[in-house]
């Protein structure tokens, strides 16, 4: 097997724990989509054009509401705005490549796919063909959800509201969220968002995502800068100490 090959299938393989909560979210998503009123075919493009299951989530809901145009564009942003610090997070990892490269796997970028691609080039590093992992895990990921949301669409009204099949979306977000929680900002962002999340919920349009997110990423930013800071002032403190000493000598 060539090496990209192996990194394609490497990055297939990775997302299939988290393809079990994903596939329900894509069967909700087709479901609620004709409930709000969009046809089939919108319905569907939405999945292969936005490709972005909590952006077109929102956005149906939103629609259902008959919410302000400028409301849904400014939520579906800032929901949306995670995806500039994964890409952040991956432009190290793939700046050797090629620009089409680029836009492929910008396209494919999404939480599930980030998630098991940043821990592998943390693990294994980054090597000629890394990219080709993000490339299976984002593939693996649309296959997935296409089939999904078009079972949605024709079968989600046959499907008994006792399944309760929302809850699988939540489970696999804190299954991708905890294991990159390794430091104080990014504990901080995720607790205080979702305190701020729970506490918002009753906004209307879903505002209380906007508050939440905001409100996250200010206080990870400010805690970061601290422990940024802290060094700093120590290692000064010490230099300091050190020409007292002298200086007594």
């Amino acid at each position: 097997m060539s090496e990209k090959k192996k990194y394609f299938w490497a990055g297939a393989r990775s997302e299939i724990p988290l393809l079990i909560g994903v596939f329900p979210f894509g069967l909700i998503y087709g479901a609620l989509a004709m409930d709000a009123g969009l046809s089939t075919a919108a319905a569907q493009a939405m999945s292969s054009m936005v490709f972005a299951g909590s952006a077109q989530f929102v956005t149906t809901q939103l629609v259902r509401d008959s919410a302000p145009g400028f409301v849904i564009v400014l939520t579906i942003a800032v929901v949306n705005l995670r995806h500039v610090l994964y890409s952040a997070s991956l432009a190290p990892a793939l700046a050797s490549v090629s620009t089409r490269w680029k836009a492929l796997l910008s396209y494919l970028l999404t939480d599930e796919a980030y998630a098991p691609t940043i821990l592998h080039y943390e693990k294994e590093g980054v090597k000629p063909f890394s990219h080709w992992f993000l490339f299976g895990a984002g593939a693996a990921l649309w296959v997935t959800w296409q089939i999904s949301t078009a079972l949605g669409i024709f079968l989600g009204a046959a499907i008994p509201d006792s399944w309760s099949l929302d809850f699988a979306l939540p489970l696999t977000f804190i299954a991708m969220v905890v294991p990159v929680l390794k430091n104080r900002p990014s504990i901080v962002a995720a607790l205080s968002a979702g305190c701020v999340a729970l506490a918002a919920y009753s906004l209307p349009y879903k505002l209380g995502l906007i508050l939440a997110a905001l409100v996250g990423i200010v206080l990870g930013v400010l805690v970061e800068g601290k422990a940024n800071v802290k060094p700093e002032k120590e290692l000064s403190l010490h230099a300091n100490v050190r020409d007292s000493l002298d200086e007594s000598q």
